[in-house]
């Protein structure tokens, strides 16, 4: 078991016509787990426009792990409250924009979805570190935080608006 025999990737064999120890993928083959035919969960476009809905259903959960995603990835530049004025913008960096201007805020979900996969600017793309999923539910998270600068009395429920004060 100590000395098994085995082709090294790269390396000559003598076992194949092409004298290749490494063999081509078969045509057609796709990595599991690798396949993302969904265009709007994966891409955040619809045939080839921003898209303006969300590939899922925006609940609680939704929101609750946007909110930590972005605290994570996205509050170091942007801040907490998605105004630009994050940590790294204080020691030096380049200021982002504020998500509450309304060329933003009028954005549709699918160009956030798209900035963050394939980065703008100075920002870089984000694909690699977050998943499609956690991608779509900062998104959530960013529209929430566009809403609750801009929300009025009438936005709230008439339930809650005791509560005010």
């Amino acid at each position: 078991m100590h000395d098994q025999p085995k082709y090294i990737p790269l390396r000559e064999s003598s076992f194949f016509n092409d004298a290749r120890s490494a063999r081509p993928l078969v045509e057609g083959t796709v990595a599991r787990g690798h396949l993302h035919d969904d265009e709007l969960m994966y891409t955040g476009k619809v045939k080839g426009e921003d898209a303006t809905l969300f590939p899922m259903r925006v609940d609680a959960a939704v929101m609750a792990r946007g909110q930590q995603r972005f605290d994570i990835h996205c509050s170091p530049c942007h801040g907490r409250a998605g105004l630009g004025d994050g940590m790294v913008v204080l020691r030096g960096y380049r200021r982002p924009p504020s998500f509450h201007q309304d060329r933003l805020r009028n954005a549709p979900v699918g160009h956030f979805f798209d900035v963050m996969t394939n980065g703008f600017g100075a920002m870089p793309d984000y694909a690699a570190q977050i998943t499609a999923e956690d991608r779509w539910a900062i998104v959530a998270y960013v529209r929430a935080l566009q809403l609750s600068e801009h929300a009025t009395l009438a936005d709230v429920p008439s339930s809650d608006r005791s509560r005010i004060q």
